[in-house]
């Protein structure tokens, strides 16, 4: 074909003397166009070089083959393989995914609502700011389905795929209590988010199992820039501040469970400062296993998050929502995490 114009599937079906639509099935693999039309269709389509112009195709077919992605930061290490288990399960299904960050911003979670409704996507899964269920209600709506992921948001009217937060943290407090540990603290935010608020729940449900108390203040918050924007990439200096009080008091903990890995980072340094040692003088037990934690001296028992499971569960079930727009009660799945015992936990009895 000469010119300078872009083929259409119009030339193609001028060219075969097929409706538009029927090219346009045709080329999408739809069961209800034979073989012979479908292979005609794709013969004319490489002799004149027509490459798909996927709005156009959600014009004709009611559907743009693509899934809304909203989440509220790229710089924690847990969304990085969230996204690759959505990217790598929406291509398997056929979809390619439009990514959108809120930097946990309200206001731009609002229009990150917009642009979904613009773009008319098949289906949305949402990191949801945790401000508020409104604007998520609209997206569900205007028809498009919708997956909330890792955070839940109140009256469970939305599919959820998530981790067990909770259940992370007891089985950590628990081991600690079972390495011999009886005074355990926590080193965690107080940001009014799921996850934290799910990992608080654990740990105090272990202790009460283990007739522990948890005194005033044993749960510890570490003032973050986060209190800024829980977008904010996680520090150890923030932790660091915090841990430097804790090491010097004379009722310090035997054991601490901290809300991240970077936490930790902090704690042991001003464990070093203080010549205390870990695990001898202190147990320490991250949340995430990060890619570091298995590097430090001594090497950081931590609970590792199914993150790309995660993603790919999420994905799943929200191309059944997509595919059978049917009213089915919204589905609850929760992930187990899995809690990785390394020698910060794990005192070694002495020979002899």
């Amino acid at each position: 074909m000469t010119g300078a114009r872009r083929p259409t599937l119009r030339h193609i079906a001028e060219s075969l003397g097929l409706s538009v639509n029927t090219v346009s099935r045709a080329l999408a693999g739809k069961g209800d166009i034979s073989a012979r039309t479908r292979r005609l269709v794709e013969v004319e389509a490489q002799r004149i070089g027509y490459v798909p112009n996927s709005l156009a195709r959600s014009l004709v077919l009611g559907s743009a083959s693509t899934l809304g992605l909203v989440i509220t930061t790229p710089s924690n290490p847990f969304y990085a393989q969230l996204i690759h288990g959505i990217e790598v399960q929406g291509r398997k299904h056929g979809y390619s995914v439009l990514l959108l960050v809120t930097d946990e911003s309200e206001a731009i979670e609002q229009r990150a609502v917009e642009s979904l409704l613009r773009a008319a996507v098949d289906g949305a899964l949402v990191v949801p700011v945790q401000g508020g269920a409104d604007p998520w209600h609209r997206l569900a709506g205007a028809g498009i389905p919708l997956v909330l992921v890792n955070r839940d948001l109140p009256g469970g009217r939305h599919d959820f795929v998530g981790i067990d937060y909770e259940q992370g943290a007891y089985e950590a407090t628990a081991h600690a209590v079972a390495s011999g540990a009886r005074r355990i603290w926590m080193l965690e935010e107080d940001l009014p988010i799921t996850t934290i608020a799910g990992r608080v729940s654990g740990f105090r449900r272990a202790m009460a199992e283990a007739g522990l108390p948890v005194p005033d203040g044993a749960v510890l918050s570490v003032p973050t820039r986060r209190h800024e924007s829980a977008a904010l990439p996680w520090q150890p200096q923030e932790s660091y501040v915090v841990a430097q009080e804790i090491v010097q008091r004379p009722d310090r903990p035997d054991a601490v469970l901290v809300g991240n890995d970077y936490f930790a980072l902090g704690l042991y340094r001003a464990l070093a400062e203080r010549g205390l040692r870990v695990p001898e003088d202190m147990r320490v037990l991250g949340y995430g296993d990060f890619p570091f934690s298995g590097f430090l001296t001594p090497p950081l028992t931590s609970v590792r998050l199914p993150a790309y499971e995660v993603g790919a569960s999420a994905v799943d079930l929200l191309v059944e929502r997509v595919r059978d727009r049917s009213a089915a009660p919204a589905q609850k799945r929760l992930l187990r995490p899995d809690l990785v015992v390394r020698p910060s936990s794990t005192l070694v009895a002495s020979e002899g």
